[in-house]
């Protein structure tokens, strides 16, 4: 079975009322910032999102046919042409245990000129070849008249779930996201890229927030397939002490969107604080962990045949004050972004009946509302 967004989706475009739990409805906040209206990563405005889900089969592994659990997820910077518009961009690696593509171009010239693909490890070549085909379709200069063209693909491993050995994403697959992202709200947990994932021995996947300073937004996407068993930390709180000991051998796409007007040094500066928010849930980040943030400003538009020989743009004061609160909206929309995969995903059987557990909302919701009372006791005491 093959979809785009979900089961009752044909498109993610919008998600026609099927919305799964994030972490808030169980009565769990994070930070004090104000979250957006949708709290995802579009509530930047102009920034689309899309999934393609792929699951079929069950049962023991036949290598190359099943049972598959993957699929892809794409983030758009904004809906025009990318490549003509490209918007300010930075990259930042925590830990390079990972086959990410595109991101030595971001780094030296602090552009972003197409959508970003997330999908499974071995599954990135056939995303890259479907990017440039998608880019190709709109742009038919790129590598006659002018530069090629820097595709930006992240991955994380499904392999524990998924048949990764059978590339069951296919181009197609690509080609039907990239037409077809839309403006949120997102849909979350075990759909797209994030159908196989699993973080802190729980299924996880796709999650996202995001945080209002001021006149800006700060939007966050995760790809979350990383954290080691029993180290899960909710709010501050851990929440998860039992399980054998076990390596951190995931990894996680961080993906960071705001419309504040940030070079790619400020942006650069936001996507370090990745690693706070990821801290906060209880990563340490392994040395088999391949943790990658991608950070864009939808603001500016860098333009591939620009007028004139100069280029000018405004940015953010450093000493304006705003970014230490940019900074502070990174932290708690990834933090936030973790937990809403965690929450929006369900127990999932994979291949070779490898099971991964759903993490338990409701007994984590007891314990730290029992936490909370005790709080509240002793500070009236």
């Amino acid at each position: 079975m093959a979809y785009c967004s979900s089961t009752c989706c044909r498109y993610n475009r919008f998600s026609n009322g099927v919305v799964k739990m994030k972490a808030r409805e169980y009565g769990i906040s994070i930070g004090s910032l104000p979250v957006g209206r949708k709290n995802d990563i579009t509530d930047v405005l102009g920034v689309e999102v899309g999934h393609f889900t792929l699951v079929e089969g069950e049962g023991r592994l036949v290598r190359g046919k099943g049972p598959v659990r993957t699929g892809v997820t794409v983030i758009k910077p904004h809906g025009g042409n990318l490549f003509r518009e490209k918007v300010m961009g930075a990259v930042h690696v925590i830990n390079g245990y990972g086959k990410s593509v595109g991101l030595l171009q971001v780094e030296e010239l602090g552009e972003i000129e197409t959508p970003i693909v997330l999908t499974n490890t071995l599954s990135v070549p056939v995303a890259t070849d479907a990017l440039i085909t998608y880019m190709l379709e709109d742009n038919p200069d790129i590598g006659v008249d002018t530069s090629t063209v820097n595709c930006i693909v992240g991955e994380c491993n499904d392999g524990f779930l998924n048949d990764i050995q059978g590339r069951h994403v296919k181009e197609e697959h690509v080609l039907e996201v990239l037409r077809n992202t839309g403006m949120g709200p997102v849909l979350e947990g075990s759909v797209g890229a994030g159908t196989g994932m699993r973080a802190f021995g729980y299924k996880a996947g796709i999650g996202s927030s995001s945080r209002i300073v001021g006149e800006y937004v700060v939007g966050c996407m995760v790809l979350a397939n990383f954290g080691r068993k029993g180290h899960l930390v909710v709010a501050g709180q851990s929440v998860d002490y039992v399980g054998p000991k076990e390596a951190d051998k995931g990894s996680v796409i961080v993906v960071l969107a705001t419309d504040a007007p940030l070079s790619e040094l400020q942006l650069k500066r936001l996507a370090k604080r990745a690693v706070l928010g990821l801290g906060r849930v209880g990563s340490f980040v392994g040395h088999g962990s391949g943790d990658i943030v991608i950070a864009f400003s939808t603001v500016t538009r860098i333009l591939q045949y620009p007028i004139g020989r100069l280029k000018s743009f405004m940015t953010l004061e450093n000493t304006s004050g705003i970014l230490d609160e940019l900074f502070q909206a990174v932290v708690e929309s990834v933090e936030e972004s973790v937990l809403n995969s965690l929450f929006a995903s369900e127990t999932m059987v994979g291949r070779d009946g490898n099971v991964c557990p759903g993490i338990p909302k409701d007994d984590i919701a007891k314990v730290l509302e029992g936490i909370g009372k005790a709080k509240e006791n002793i500070t009236r005491n």
